[in-house]
């Protein structure tokens, strides 16, 4: 199906641009979302009557767009999770996860904005890409961690998957003998006399 689209779709084209795409991608997700219109002549004379109200639009919430990004990148926001001693989380962080996170931190960003092809599913530090409009992308570090201070120490750039520091000092050694109380384990002079009795 050709379709003409009304704003930047990545992978896809600029706005104005009639483009061939397939009847499913263009039935549930171009069309609903007011992303695109269909090729006709009748849509085609329609679009170029809208053309600079959507330009417009585009260029104001571009500019929005670029007022949060300037804002918004490079932060650091902190999930604390349960995992495993290897780092492996008993669960994930979804995309919804991020924008409700996101979003508290005072940033008005919604779970489609978030670029996250999979959820994360170890603990570390993450870069995880944000689209805030077509033309605008960020990117914030999600840092995932057990604990806070798992969190500070992530901060710091450590790694804390490590299971003891390096450096850190072996515990003595015991011996068996150590284990036993004296009263409870009869001296070895002792059983000689015992036997030199019998």
């Amino acid at each position: 199906m050709e379709v003409i689209l009304l704003e930047r779709v990545a992978k896809l084209g600029q706005m104005g641009e009639t483009v061939r795409v397939k009847d499913g991608f263009a039935r549930n997700f171009l069309l609903p979302k007011g992303k695109a219109l269909r090729a006709t002549k009748e849509n085609k004379a329609r679009y170029e009557g809208m053309r600079q109200e959507l330009e417009a639009r585009n260029l104001s919430e571009k500019s929005e767009a670029q007022k949060i990004a300037d804002k918004l990148n490079g932060k650091s926001f902190t999930v604390l999770r349960q995992a495993s001693e290897t780092g492996q989380l008993y669960g994930s962080v979804s995309g919804r996860d991020l924008a409700t996170l996101i979003t508290d931190g005072g940033f008005n960003v919604n779970r489609n904005q978030i670029a996250l092809n999979a959820p994360i599913k170890t603990i570390g530090q993450h870069k995880v890409p944000v689209a805030l409009h077509p033309e605008v992308d960020v990117t914030v570090i999600i840092a995932v961690a057990r604990n806070a201070d798992e969190a500070e120490r992530l901060a710091r750039g450590e790694d804390v998957t490590v299971r003891r520091q390096e450096g850190a000092a072996e515990p003595e050694e015991v011996s068996t003998e150590a284990f036993f109380e004296p009263e409870a384990a009869p001296a070895p002079e002792a059983e000689a006399d015992a036997d030199e009795t019998k």
